[in-house]
């Protein structure tokens, strides 16, 4: 049946009250960090019952559009490229946990992402830029022996050397990336000896940086990554 031939079927309340909220936030006439209507006000202007414009809100609020507080009123949030892919973090969390094929895929794209991402960097960097990447360095030295911290400190690194791009969509897709792999990261990281390879190669990583020499930046962290892609597995799996 083509799309002109379909029946044209009546649209719930809540998806209108959603639909003219939703437009108020595109048109402009709201702004980030202004109040929306109170519930009292909207179920007058529209004439409908508060079920509706609770539902239309709960709408508003799942695509990042508003923040909902309990006994305020709900917000306009300001649109971000870390806001709009935080939209996916359950769906793609979801898609990983089921298919091993997916976390292959992930970790692959990682890869290409941060070849990238340190190609940039090397371009890029300033004595500042290589003193925080030793810093966060410094920090997991100090957090050998705390797998949750080193681990922390080694996803701030990565995302860091992402920043250095100074785009904040690449920052948002870092930390989107790395926050799906650390559900599946291996605690055989830590306990073996393996934390002592990620702090030779980072000390690696940034000295290739420095360098402003991005081919072997790029081949430093290839290395890198090919080495620690096998501490991402599924867990549970049978």
């Amino acid at each position: 049946m083509s799309i002109v031939s379909e029946p044209i079927l009546r649209r719930k309340i809540a998806d209108e009250v959603f639909a003219r909220l939703k437009f108020l936030i595109e048109s402009g006439e709201l702004s980030a960090g202004d109040e929306m209507p109170s519930e009292r006000e909207l179920m007058e202007r529209y004439g409908v019952g508060r079920p509706a414009i609770r539902e239309a809100m709960q709408a508003l609020a799942s695509k990042g559009l508003v923040e909902i507080s309990q006994g305020e009123r709900a917000k306009v949030l300001r649109i971000t490229a870390e806001s709009i892919i935080r939209q996916v973090d359950l769906p793609a969390k979801l898609m990983l946990s089921g298919s091993a094929d997916s976390l292959e895929h992930l970790k692959s794209a990682r890869i290409f992402f941060e070849r990238g991402m340190i190609r940039e960097a090397a371009v890029k960097a300033t004595p500042e830029h290589i003193a925080e990447l030793e810093a966060l360095l410094e920090r997991q030295v100090q957090n050998l022996g705390d797998a949750d911290a080193f681990i922390e400190a080694d996803m701030d690194f990565h995302q860091y050397i992402a920043s250095i791009s100074g785009n904040p969509i690449f920052v948002a897709v870092s930390g989107a990336m790395l926050g799906w792999l650390k559900a599946y990261h291996s605690e055989m990281l830590i306990w073996t000896g393996r934390e002592n390879f990620t702090l030779t190669e980072h000390e690696e990583i940034i000295r290739a940086i420095e360098s402003r020499d991005a081919d072997v930046a790029e081949q430093a962290m290839i290395k890198h990554l090919e080495r620690s892609r096998a501490l991402y597995a599924l867990k549970n799996r049978k």
